[in-house]
């Protein structure tokens, strides 16, 4: 079975004490998200990086404060997870300019070259990020999983709605 694992935002201004945007339950998730990797590599499944990777005046920065600066340390994977793909394969990033890992990208195409069986998503934010790339996935009519210990958000009420939403709208299978 032709597995991919999707690994969105885990950049240092997300994750890291000192990110522009971090948050307590992003610190969190990174050892599972570390086992994950590890697993994929078991299998010698793909393992794609998604990265908000911003100019410095982008038009998201009016509802967000500034985050993900292109080439700068706060849109750098955190080095926990760069170190668990280390040996295995080279870093397979895709910068992003907004929610959804397909708008502007080529993770469309890469996911068409690649035709998995299954996708699975971890990372953070699960109510925006998170969520709208996993309706780029189903709207391709890719199989999902999420693992519940794998992705986190700052609001614990849009994360829970959000995996029921796509547990019950998409099809995500929510371990």
């Amino acid at each position: 079975m032709n597995k991919i694992l999707i690994i969105i935002d885990m950049l240092n201004d997300f994750v890291h004490e000192k990110g522009a945007l971090n948050f307590e339950f992003a610190r969190f998730i990174v050892p599972f998200i570390k086992e994950r990797i590890e697993a994929h590599i078991a299998d010698n499944n793909t393992i794609i990086f998604l990265c908000d990777a911003h100019d410095d005046g982008d038009k998201e920065f009016e509802r967000f404060p500034k985050h993900a600066i292109k080439k700068t340390w706060g849109a750098g994977i955190v080095k926990e997870l760069v170190d668990a793909v280390a040996g295995y394969c080279s870093l397979e990033t895709i910068p992003k300019t907004r929610y959804s890992g397909f708008y502007g990208t080529n993770l469309g195409t890469q996911l068409a070259d690649l035709a998995p069986d299954k996708v699975e998503v971890a990372g953070v934010c699960t109510s925006i990020c998170c969520l709208m790339t996993i309706a780029g996935l189903a709207n391709r009519n890719y199989d999902t999983t999420i693992h519940k210990n794998c992705v986190a958000d700052f609001n614990q009420k849009a994360h829970n709605f959000s995996l029921e939403h796509m547990k019950n709208i998409f099809g995500t299978a929510i371990i």
